[in-house]
């Protein structure tokens, strides 16, 4: 997202335009701006917090819509696919037409389509309906962040990114319990229709407080390169999906994922040609600029593919509600919410590398935890692995987002957001595919041989379902079905696992000790400099 107009070399402190000076008006009002931008960011991760806990309800026949295990996984990743795929070009238009505008049109298309996805009468209608809120929620995200960095200062960007970032952990806290109490005397569809009256309330607090702000230079679309991202990781999440579904070894899954990989190969070369890419991949040549994005991509591929198993792990194994559920994993947003603020004051203390690399390593920590997680687990225990997960991506996500946002001058704010943005969907629609793919090939490995029809051995919601559908003769299926889940959780964790540890390594080995200087705080030291 490069513009060819302005010599400045985005990723490099210190080149560019220097930002302009924050309107005074604007200045007194940025924390409270901060707080309407914070709504919309609820609404748009709320969503999927609260989609963790009704996964189980939507896949039963006679509650929900009687969704199989791929459909769930598309019902996630059609949304986030959507998402990461137009993040670019939001980021542009807004840059071009205003953030604001951007950011009011991607709310309203985000509530209509929550009402759709309330109304849907099958999973296919489902999984059209969420592609939608995808659409939409990809000109909000990268909104919330831009807007910040135009009204805050260098010296409070910190804190606010640090306040956004903790904002993820809140929605996390909200959405399970509210999806929870939401089921317990709602049908499934209430998890969706809640997003209508926040977005209404939204809009309205948008409208009065949030100033418009747009890049006096911005860059040109490219709808070729959108077109080949989305096409490229479409194809790629389809192999994979079908792979936990079917066969790795099919030639159709084998022949959709070489054509995925192809296909985001062309993207590269494309881009690396256009003088107006979706992607700037020359970003990537600053090694904390690739550090950071890694970082951010890797924590989340490992964290949604976790996520997406829990929920059965907790109903079908452990038996709780989903209430139950939402409840058990509040310790989680408790360790966002109480670290994320506090995570710029560690990294001037110890400097952003320390800091990121122990959040990896605790990251890494927990999911070696789970390994030892069966049917009997005290559940205090399972509360504080939570607790600490949360505690280590806090440690690792703000600081790493500021870092791609300060290689960047104000006026290519979108450039940054869109690309954290982007990196977080895409990380985790591939954790969901690859990991939820694994989860679905070891279960149906270990139920083989208990007797379990064919259809039934897809997932353990399957299984209990045709079990209870099979009278007497179904009930020697069950525990085989939850031993069989908990080994495929165990391997699936073990992934995570060891997705996190390359995490850990990638940003010891190329994070900067101390954290970068924004063009603004490099020009000042410059002057700094020069008056001694």
């Amino acid at each position: 997202m490069s513009d060819p107009n302005n010599a400045a070399a985005p990723g490099i402190p210190g080149r560019g335009t220097p930002p302009a000076t924050v309107d005074p008006h604007i200045h007194r009002r940025r924390w409270a701006i901060l707080g309407v931008l914070i709504l919309s960011l609820l609404v748009v991760v709320l969503d999927n917090s609260i989609l963790n806990v009704a996964i189980k309800v939507i896949a039963d026949p006679d509650q929900g819509l009687g969704a199989s295990q791929s459909q769930l996984q598309w019902a996630i990743n059609s949304y986030t696919l959507v998402f990461a795929g137009l993040l670019f070009t939001a980021g542009i238009l807004g840059d071009r037409y205003g953030r604001k505008k951007l950011l009011l049109f991607g709310m309203a298309v985000f509530g209509v389509a929550s009402l759709l996805s309330s109304m849907a009468q099958s999973p296919g209608q489902l999984i059209a309906a969420r592609a939608v809120m995808g659409f939409g929620a990809a000109f909000v995200m990268p909104a919330t962040l831009s807007i910040i960095s135009n009204v805050f200062e260098p010296h409070e960007r910190p804190k606010a990114i640090g306040i956004w970032s903790g904002a993820v952990g809140l929605a996390i806290a909200i959405g399970p319990i509210t999806g929870g109490a939401l089921l317990e005397h709602f049908w499934w569809g209430s998890v969706f229709l809640i997003n209508v009256p926040i977005v209404v309330v939204g809009i309205t607090a948008m409208i009065l407080m949030v100033p418009d702000s747009k890049d006096p230079r911005p860059g040109k679309l490219d709808p070729v390169g959108v077109l080949l991202s989305i096409a490229g990781l479409v194809s790629l999440v389809y192999g994979i999906i079908k792979g936990g579904e079917d066969s790795w070894s099919s030639p159709q899954v084998i022949g959709t994922m070489l054509l995925g990989v192809a296909i985001l190969g062309v993207f590269v070369w494309f881009e690396k040609r256009s003088d107006h890419p979706a992607l700037d991949v020359r970003l990537f040549r600053e090694r904390t600029f690739s550090a950071a994005t890694a970082a951010i991509g890797l924590v989340f591929f490992a964290l949604m593919g976790v996520t997406f198993f829990m929920a059965f792990y907790l109903q079908s194994v452990r038996g709780y509600t989903p209430l139950e559920t939402g409840l058990f994993l509040l310790p989680l947003a408790i360790g966002q919410l109480l670290f994320a603020p506090r995570s710029a004051g560690l990294v001037r203390k110890y400097g952003v590398r320390a800091v990121t690399t122990a959040g990896m390593l605790v990251v890494t920590g927990t999911f070696l935890a789970f390994l030892a997680a069966d049917a009997d687990t005290p559940m205090w225990l399972m509360c504080g692995v939570f607790f600490f997960q949360g505690v280590g991506m806090s440690l690792v996500m703000p600081p790493a987002t500021n870092s791609v946002m300060a290689s960047l001058p104000r006026e290519k704010a979108g450039v940054g957001s869109a690309v954290t943005n982007t990196v977080r969907q895409v990380g985790g629609a591939l954790g969901v595919a690859v990991l939820g793919s694994v989860l679905s090939s070891v279960y149906r490995d270990q139920i083989a041989g208990n007797g379990v029809p064919k259809g039934a051995d897809e997932s353990i919601e399957a299984t209990l379902g045709a079990a209870a559908h099979a009278g007497p003769a179904g009930s020697g299926w069950v525990e085989p079905a939850k031993d069989s889940f908990i080994t495929a959780m165990h391997a699936t964790t073990l992934g995570s696992a060891a997705v996190a540890a390359i995490g850990a390594v990638v940003v010891f080995f190329w994070m900067p000790r101390k954290p970068a200087a924004t063009p603004a705080e490099a020009g000042e030291q410059a002057r700094e400099t020069a008056k001694v």
